[in-house]
């Protein structure tokens, strides 16, 4: 199954113009045969701090926008949103939306408390993976990347991570390391899409990439806006884990 991370700016706290800036980006990567597109962490915003400007109810505009592009492009999409869950709470939420329409949702477990975003932002509790087309995919958000332990629960049931962040460019080796990490630890696949552009004074340069689960890149871009596509084999995650099986010996 082909797989495309959508290395994106995004404009601040600005949804409809967001969503204008990525259309084209997301008919590219359907064009490219991506049955599996990445936005970026509250893509269509920027890491606001201020929910009370940003924070939309399930099935708002930032939502409706992904359900509308998977339905039209027949494919898979997910990035996160500021969205308000049904408790009132608001929580920054990855929505992956099918071609039919359906959404499922994960709400980041590690809110960054580093930014405050724990103050105004409720963390998750619970994982989500999602069986796309035989390939078994689960979601994390940015700072989720630093666990691994999170990563380490779900290994036997996942060939692909997809990581959507707003990762700085002054901890760039950190995600490009960490990125790696995940991939060779839990023997598969890891996409990890990041936004470009600057906020204020804090710049982000992407590094967004795909990796297979031996930890050689397929694709990466940085700085730039992009599209990167890959090509993402659940065959090949077996295969791995049977010739090298070093999971089997996690205590």
């Amino acid at each position: 199954m082909k797989v495309a991370a959508i290395q994106h700016d995004i404009d601040w706290e600005d949804g409809a113009a967001t969503r204008k800036r990525v259309t084209p980006l997301i008919a590219q990567a359907a064009a490219a045969g991506a049955r599996l597109i990445a936005l970026t962490e509250m893509y269509a915003t920027g890491f606001s701090m201020r929910p009370d400007r940003i924070a939309e109810d399930e099935g708002g505009p930032n939502e409706r926008f992904m359900v509308d592009k998977a339905r039209e492009h027949g494919c898979w999409l997910v990035g996160s949103i500021a969205q308000r869950s049904a408790d009132g709470q608001p929580r920054n939420v990855a929505v992956l939306a099918a071609p039919d329409g359906t959404v499922h949702r994960y709400a980041k477990i590690h809110p960054f408390s580093y930014a405050g975003e724990h103050d105004r932002y409720a963390a998750g509790t619970e994982f989500l993976t999602v069986d796309i087309e035989g390939v078994n995919v689960s979601v994390f958000i940015c700072y989720d990347l630093r666990f691994a332990d999170e990563f380490w629960v779900l290994a036997h049931d996942t060939d692909l991570y997809v990581v959507v962040a707003n990762w700085p460019a002054p901890r760039r080796e950190h995600w490009r390391t960490l990125l790696r990490a995940r991939a060779i630890e839990n023997q598969a696949y890891v996409l990890g899409v990041n936004r470009v552009g600057a906020v204020r004074d804090v710049d982000h340069v992407g590094d967004s990439a795909i990796i297979d689960p031996l930890g050689r890149t397929l694709a990466e871009a940085s700085i730039g806006e992009a599209v990167l596509v890959a090509e993402v084999t659940p065959q090949y995650v077996h295969e791995i884990r049977e010739t090298l099986p070093f999971l089997r010996d996690r205590r």
